[in-house]
This record gives structure tokens, C-alpha cells and sequence, in this order.
């Protein structure tokens, strides 16, 4: 419930002097449209001023287009986020300066870049350096060790994780099975430095929540969780898109418990600004029914909004459902 200054200071007022203010004789002091919208304005106010319960960040993904055009490059990724949409927390992903994992000028320059400007580095989402979930064991280790370098470029830059993928070719239970062995050894590894895994249901076997959870709960580690997304739910790729999708609220409920870091996947807008893919404040309340604090990151793929239009109504969106809860 939204508290109201208005009515709060109205009812004092009434009970310290005695005095009974009827409200049908207190409103007809001034225009009843003039009241209406008072009171709207109130409302508005205290809900502008409510402090979310996570916090905001910027996926590097949400700029992929730009990127790609060399509109950009991801040395001026933390100034964007923080001068454009005023975000103050950046997700990289290696794939935009996947030949600088060991180029420690070029690392310090990206450290000084977000220290100058106040920004923090929370992730690298890492891709295309193996598969962890590889059923051959010496695939598998090329695969941990690949990873090597990402988890000591992330501990340089100051992030706390790197999100990685639990792929693999097998059955279910095979490649389960070697997950659990690739993400516990790497997890080990980067535990010698501080460093979380992270891992996002990101397509296959790893969008099917009772899977994923059940490779989490395997591998055991502390420093080894999830990163639950509202939109990659897709557990089989057709020619025509996808043949079989996980329920992406029973998912995220499901992943929660072992969540580290949350992506707002956003794709199209209606005319209210809502997600028409996902139901945001559904999928919030779950996030906020977990205990969960941390930041949520703003990640837009849509093709109807320009990048910066789609992560500015995401933000916005955010925002919204975010003082909405935590208000209530």
C-alpha cells in the first residue's frame, strides 16, 4: 500500500485538535477536479520517491546492433550507459572484445574509462569459448580452461561473475552429467579468485528449469548459480522458430533460488509501455518473492524500437513495476 502524506498529515490533524473534518465538507472547499488531481499528483509523487528493491543494470546485448556497425565500440559502452540512460552498472559480453581477455592495457583502459565515470562492471557473459556441457572429457576441459582467462579478466575489472552456458551434445542426462563435472571444476578454479559462474538458461536443456536447478544443486558450489532470463525459455528450435517452450514463469520461479544476477529480457512494447511477451510485474513479484536484491539487468532484442528507444521503454518499465512492489 502507497503511503499518503496527504491523508496522513489530514488524519493527524483531525485526532491532536479534536476537530472532525468531514470529508464531504473538506472537499467542497475546492473544485472537485482540482481535488482529483491533487491527490493523483500525490499518489504519483510517492511512488516516484519509493526505493526499488534491486537495482538496475545495462546488458551490453541490449546494444549488439550498434555494436556490430561499429556505431560503437565496448570502451564507450560504460560512458552510453551512464550518460544516455543514466545506469550506473554494465554487463559486457566477450564477444565484443573477445581479443582482449589478456591485453592488460587494454583492460586497464576499460577500468579507468568506468572509474572516471562511476560505473561499476558486474558481468562477462562469455560465449563460443566451448561447451562445459561437452560429453567428451577432453572437449570439455579445452572448454574450462578456455574460460580461464575471462574469469581473470572479470576479477580485473571488478565483476563478480562471469555468465557462462551449459551446453552440450548428448541425451539429457549425458550432458547434465557433464555439466555438473564442467561448471564444478571451473567454479573451483574461479573460486581461487573471488569470482562467481554463472549460468543463464540460454536455449536446449539449460531452458528447462527442473534441469537447470537440478545441475545446480549437483555441483553444490557457493559460487556457482544462475542467471534467470524472462525470455529464453526455448528447450527446442524448429525451422519455423520454437517447438517446444518452458513455461517462463514456472522457470524463473524455479531458478531463482540460485540466482546471482536476473536479465529483463524485453522485446516489444504496447501502447501502456507493458512487455507484451512477458507480464513484468508477474515476473517481478517472483523476483521479489525469492529475496532477490540484487540488479536486474535491462536486455532489449526487439527490432520494433531503435536500441536506445528499447532500452529506455525497458527502463521505464522497470522503474514502474519495480516502486509499484515495492510500495505495496
Amino acid at each position: 500500500m502507497t503511503f499518503n502524506r496527504r491523508r496522513f498529515i489530514h488524519k493527524s490533524l483531525a485526532s491532536s485538535t479534536g476537530i472532525i473534518l468531514l470529508p464531504s465538507l473538506f472537499s467542497s472547499c475546492q473544485p472537485k477536479g482540482d481535488e482529483g488531481k491533487d491527490h493523483e499528483q500525490d499518489d504519483e509523487q510517492d511512488q516516484n520517491t519509493t526505493e526499488m528493491f534491486f537495482k538496475i543494470s545495462l546488458a551490453e546485448w541490449s546494444l549488439h546492433k550498434a555494436l556490430f556497425a561499429g556505431e560503437m565500440t565496448n570502451m564507450d559502452f560504460p560512458r552510453v550507459a551512464k550518460e544516455e540512460f543514466g545506469i550506473e552498472a554494465v554487463e559486457y559480453v566477450n564477444q565484443f572484445f573477445k581479443d582482449k581477455a589478456e591485453d592488460q592495457a587494454y583492460l586497464g583502459e576499460l577500468k579507468q574509462v568506468c572509474g572516471d565515470l562511476g560505473v561499476q562492471s558486474l558481468i562477462i557473459m562469455i560465449d563460443d569459448e566451448g561447451h562445459l556441457g561437452a560429453t567428451d572429457d577432453q572437449e570439455r576441459t579445452r572448454a574450462i580452461e578456455n574460460h580461464y582467462k575471462w574469469v581473470d579478466a572479470a576479477k580485473f575489472l571488478g565483476c563478480h561473475s562471469i555468465r557462462v552456458n551449459a551446453a552440450g551434445e548428448g541425451t539429457a542426462e549425458e550432458v547434465q552429467a557433464a555439466a555438473i563435472d564442467g561448471l564444478g571444476r571451473l567454479s573451483d578454479h574461479a573460486a581461487t579468485v573471488g569470482i562467481d559462474v554463472i549460468v543463464e538458461n540460454h536455449g536446449g536443456y539449460s531452458s528447462d528449469g527442473k534441469w537447470l536447478t537440478t545441475v545446480m544443486s549437483q555441483v553444490g558450489k557457493e559460487n556457482c548459480g544462475t542467471l534467470p532470463d524472462f525470455g529464453n525459455f526455448c528447450v527446442e528450435h524448429g525451422e519455423d522458430g520454437c517447438n517446444k517452450e518452458y513455461d517462463r514463469y514456472i522457470g524463473v520461479a524455479e531458478l531463482m533460488p540460485f540466482a546471482k544476477a536476473v536479465s529483463a529480457k524485453s522485446h516489444d512494447f504496447d501502447a501502456q509501455g507493458n512487455e507484451i511477451h512477458t507480464d513484468f510485474t508477474k515476473m517481478m513479484q517472483i523476483v521479489k518473492d525469492a529475496g532477490y536484491t540484487g540488479y536486474v539487468g535491462i536486455e532489449y532484442e526487439g527490432d520494433k524500437l531503435g536500441e536506445k528507444e528499447g532500452i529506455l521503454a525497458s527502463q521505464k518499465l522497470l522503474e514502474r513495476v519495480g516502486r509499484e512492489l515495492s510500495a505495496a
